[in-house]
């Protein structure tokens, strides 16, 4: 029963997580970028923080490396994501989510500086360089207009996952004693204060709010499905099934993304984007292939041991 339930979560995480991106993309046209990522994580806190409060002890940060994990992963996990928000203005969602699934290639470059046992190989050398080919293939600069909307769009997404991956390993960094929801929770507060700041910053209004029913149902999920429920099972894949497993989580987004994206919002889907998709697949299978063989033979043997129907 529990495996049924673990694989479950498993494939419902993908699609909460990866229905996220075409969410943004629509909200975009009711709500400027900034408020409407800030507005989603301080719903989101309240949410994470009264159940993290109902269900464990450890809610509240209480030493100096709680308080240091809250604010990195506020500013970076949390208040990185503006970016995507503004980013996400001049590009697709599909193509949002292709280059966030770069996040787990990113993942041991950032933790190479400030985890002192990661060590670089020569695979992963190569994985990385294969996983920036395929972003570069989704992203397809031309040189002649580097400063084009999509590809500064493109870009500031790109800015986005890196942001976020620097706030994931800051979490690894400092070991905080706090659950990791509680601290999700906390994180969306300085996170979404960052946000509201650099919106008024640049000239974001109120008055340029459009309160629609859309816009709340938008807002709803992002705050509930996608960061409550989401994060929540998330961290309890994260448990079960171990961190390896859950960054393949990573590849099955995108997947969402662009199908939801060209339903519902007629985005179209090239060949190159997927090519690109595929290479970057290809760039994390280069990374992780020596822990990725025993669980796919572990998954085979699985198989074959099943009686027939």
């Amino acid at each position: 029963m529990n495996r049924v339930r673990t694989a479950g979560l498993f494939l419902l995480l993908p699609l909460l997580f990866g229905a996220a991106f075409p969410a943004i993309k629509l909200g975009l046209d009711y709500v400027p970028p900034l408020l409407f990522a800030a507005g989603r994580y301080l719903l989101s806190a309240l949410l994470l923080l009264g159940f993290s409060a109902a269900t464990t002890d450890a809610w509240l940060p209480r030493t100096r490396d709680d308080w240091i994990a809250v604010f990195g992963a506020g500013v970076f996990f949390i208040g990185g994501t503006g970016l995507l928000y503004l980013g996400q203005q001049f590009t697709t969602s599909g193509v949002a989510a292709i280059i966030y699934s770069l996040i787990p290639i990113l993942t041991p470059l950032i933790a190479w500086g400030l985890l002192p046992h990661e060590r670089f190989s020569r695979r992963y050398v190569l994985g990385l360089f294969v996983g920036f080919v395929g972003v570069a293939l989704v992203i397809r600069p031309d040189p002649s207009n580097l400063l084009g909307e999509s590809v500064v769009g493109e870009g500031l997404v790109l800015l986005a996952a890196t942001s976020v991956t620097l706030g994931s390993v800051l979490i690894r960094r400092y070991r905080p004693t706090m659950s990791v929801v509680a601290l999700t929770g906390w994180a969306m507060v300085p996170g979404a204060l960052l946000q509201l700041a650099f919106s008024a910053a640049i000239g974001e209004s109120l008055v340029a709010v459009r309160p629609t029913a859309t816009v709340l149902l938008l807002l709803l999920y992002l705050a509930v499905f996608a960061s409550g429920v989401g994060f929540a099972v998330y961290f309890y894949l994260l448990e079960t099934i171990g961190p390896l497993q859950v960054n393949l989580i990573s590849y099955l987004i995108p997947v969402v993304a662009v199908t939801v994206g060209w339903f519902f919002l007629d985005e179209p889907i090239t060949a190159l984007t997927l090519v690109g998709f595929g290479v970057i697949v290809v760039g994390f299978a280069l990374l992780r292939g020596d822990d990725l063989a025993p669980i796919l033979r572990r998954r085979l043997r699985g198989l074959r041991r099943r009686p027939a129907a």
